[in-house]
C-alpha cells in the first residue's frame, strides 16, 4: 500500500534507492581494512555510484572510537548493516549533567563497558553520542557514514540511527544550545544520505513485540523521533523531548530545505543566533 502524502517508507521496510530496489534489509560480507568489521556488499546505488541528492547536509566533525580509546576487544567483532538510515531516534544517557566535557571519553568507556558486559549488547547501543559542549562521538562500531544497526530502540533498530545526549534531561532541565545544534547537524547529515526531510514522517515496521508496536506492525514516526515514540520509556526525558520540534526545523535548515528553516524561524532566540552563524 502506498504511503500517505509526506510519509517516507524506511529502507528497513522496503524503500528503494535511486538505481533500483535493494532486496536485503541487513547484510554482511567481506572485510574492511579495519580488522573484524564486516562490509556491505557493493550495491551500485550505495557504493559504485555517487548519489547526488538536492538536500545534502555536510558531515559534522565526529570524534572516533580510536580517539576516545574504545577497547575493541570488548565488543562483538562483527558490525551489521541496514540498507540506509531513514529515521533518527534521540536518547539521553541518564547520567549526571555536571560533567566536564574533557572527561567525556572516560564516561563513554564506562557506558561501553556497561552495555557490553552488563547488558550484553555486543557494543555501545547508540550509533552516536553528543555532549553538552556540542562534541559528537562515534558510538557503535562499523563506520560513522554507514547504516550500522545499533541496539538503541527495541523493535526499530534497523534502518534508524540512535543519537544519545550525554546527561539526564527530565522536566525543567535546560538543554544546552550547543548540544541541540550538534544533534540537529548530525541528524541532518545522516538523513540527507537518503534525502530524508528531518521534518517529514517515515513509516517503520516493528521487529519486536516488546516495542510499542507488535512485531510486523507498521507505524508512522517523525524522521527525528524520541526513544519513547518506539518504546515504553521516559527517554530522552521531558526537556529534550520538548526540544525535538525545534531540532527538526534546525536540521531541515541545515539541509537547505527552506529559507524559513535556514533562518531559524520558529526557534528560540538563543538557538536562532547559534543557527545563523554556522
Amino acid at each position: 500500500m502506498a504511503a500517505p502524502p509526506g510519509v517516507t517508507t524506511a529502507g528497513a521496510v522496503g524503500r528503494t534507492m535511486p538505481g533500483g530496489p535493494l532486496s536485503l534489509s541487513v547484510w554482511q560480507a567481506g572485510a574492511l581494512p579495519e580488522p573484524a568489521i564486516e562490509a556491505v556488499r557493493p550495491f551500485p546505488a550505495l557504493m559504485a555510484m555517487a548519489v547526488a541528492f538536492p538536500h545534502t547536509a555536510p558531515r559534522p566533525a565526529i570524534v572516533s572510537r580510536i580517539q576516545w580509546q574504545a577497547d575493541e576487544t570488548q565488543r562483538d567483532p562483527h558490525a551489521h548493516y541496514a540498507e540506509g538510515v531513514a529515521a533518527v531516534f534521540i536518547h539521553h544517557t541518564d547520567t549526571p549533567n555536571g560533567y566536564d566535557c574533557a572527561d567525556v571519553p572516560r564516561t563513554l568507556r564506562n557506558l561501553y563497558t556497561g552495555q557490553t558486559r552488563d547488558r550484553r549488547w555486543g557494543d555501545l547501543g547508540y550509533n552516536f553520542l553528543v555532549d553538552k559542549c556540542g562534541t559528537i562521538y562515534e558510538g557503535r562500531a562499523g563506520g560513522a557514514d554507514r547504516p550500522v544497526i545499533g541496539s538503541h530502540t527495541l523493535g526499530f533498530n534497523q534502518g534508524t540511527a540512535g543519537i544519545a545526549a550525554i546527561g539526564t534531561f527530565g522536566r525543567g532541565t535546560p538543554v544546552p544550545a550547543a548540544m541541540e545544534h550538534a544533534i540537529a547537524a548530525l541528524a541532518a547529515w545522516k538523513l540527507s544520505l537518503r534525502d530524508i526531510d528531518p521534518t517529514s514522517k517515515v513509516r517503520l515496521t516493528s521487529t519486536n513485540d516488546k516495542s510499542r508496536y507488535a512485531k510486523g506492525t507498521s507505524a508512522e514516526f517523525d524522521a527525528i523521533s524520541g526513544h519513547r515514540d518506539g518504546y515504553a520509556t521516559d527517554c530522552p526525558g521531558e526537556a529534550l523531548f520538548a526540544r525535538l520540534p525545534a531540532i527538526r526545523i534546525m536540521a531541515a535548515g541545515l539541509q537547505g530545505r527552506s529559507s524559513r528553516a535556514s533562518a531559524g524561524a520558529g526557534l528560540p532566540p538563543n538557538v536562532q543566533s547559534l543557527h545563523r552563524v554556522q
